[in-house]
This record gives C-alpha cells, structure tokens and sequence, in this order.
C-alpha cells in the first residue's frame, strides 16, 4: 500500500473516531438534560453542526483517496463504509438536537414518569459506544450484538405507545414529551446498528442488513 494512501485511511479512522465520541457525549449530554429538566438546545446544536461539518471532511478525503490512489476492493469497503458510518454519527447528532428542542418547548418535565425514556436512553448510548468500540477493532462479533441490542430498543418504544394509550389521566405533556423522545432514540439505535453493518461489510465484505 502506497505510504500516502495509508496516511489518507489512518486520518480517516481518526476523523470516524472523532464523529464517533463527539456523537455518544452529544446524545448523552441530550438524555441526561431530560433527566435534569435542563436546557442544552445551544450546546447541542452547537455540536450537531460540528458533527455535520466532520462528516463533509470525511467525505471529502475519502473522494480525495480514492481519485488519487485507486485503492483495492479492501480498502475501497473501509473507505465507503467510513463514509456511511459518519454519515450515521451525524445524524446522532441531528436526533440528540431534537431531543433538546422538545425539552426547551416544553420547559418544566419534572413531573414526569422519566423511568422508560431514560431506559431507552441508557441501551441507546451503550449502542453507540459498543458501535465505535466494533469500528475501532474492526470485530464482526461485537458488531452483531447491534441488532439484537436494537430490538430491545425498538420493544421498549412499542411498549411505551401501547401504555399510553391506554392512560386516561396525567399531563398530556409527559405522555407526548416520552413518545417523541423515545422515536427519535429509536432513530438513534438504528443508525447504531448500521455502524455495526458497516464494520461487518468491511471485514466480510458481505451486507446482511435487508
């Protein structure tokens, strides 16, 4: 492999990693700010545009590596599943902003019953972590436990649609406040297991991802 390329792909690993832990503390910072009732929606969106900013470098080096360099089937997969992956990050980062948003529209949610959109919050966070965990070692295994750990995610949202609409008392507010919260973690638990597709893509060179 050609010194230069191999830079080009160690800088794109880091610029990935980069998105990657900017993306788990932006959504974290989001779910812990609807636990605390705080306003974050500046700091968040502040860091939804630098992940939507790092997203366009990636893609830019990795047009520039493969325009210049011709890489092998190998590394042209890492190359275009680097891009799908920050691309995925990003958009982490798009859902933690909308998280925030509903907690500055609605202001007070101390009131609320927080147990079940902090639950999808914790398995969705863990998601992220374990999917920049696969990335960076490159491991199939790790990457599998994605899916199963997203049906968990996508069961608690269920759930959490069929309680409330069986409540006839409480703020209507919790009830909304929760069903939005916990789609847009859903949304966040998908892109997690598309990380991990990704990384399985890179090593197998196969999608299993229908």
């Amino acid at each position: 492999m050609p010194r230069l390329m191999e830079m080009g792909l160690e800088r794109l690993t880091t610029m990935v990693l980069d998105m990657g832990s900017l993306s788990e503390a932006t959504v974290k910072k989001a779910i812990e700010a609807y636990s605390t009732s705080k306003d974050v929606r500046e700091e968040v969106y502040g860091s939804s545009e630098q992940l939507a900013k790092l997203q366009d470098d990636v893609n830019d080096l990795a047009t520039e590596v493969i325009a210049r360099y011709q890489p092998v089937a190998s590394d042209l997969r890492f190359i275009t599943s680097a891009m799908e992956i920050a691309y995925g990050f990003s958009r982490l980062g798009r859902y933690a902003y909308d998280i925030a948003d509903i907690l500055s529209f609605y202001k007070d949610l101390s009131g609320c019953d927080k147990a079940d959109v902090e639950k999808a919050g914790r398995q969705s966070i863990d998601m992220i972590h374990l999917s920049i965990k696969a990335f960076t070692e490159r491991d199939v295994m790790m990457a599998g436990k994605l899916k199963t750990m997203d049906n968990v995610v996508d069961d608690m949202y269920r759930s959490y649609l069929q309680k409330v609409t069986k409540e006839t008392g409480g703020d209507s507010k919790c009830y909304i406040s929760g069903t939005l919260i916990l789609r847009y973690l859903e949304r966040i638990a998908d892109h997690a297991e598309d990380v991990g597709e990704a990384v399985a893509y890179t090593v197998t060179g196969k999608r299993t991802k229908k």
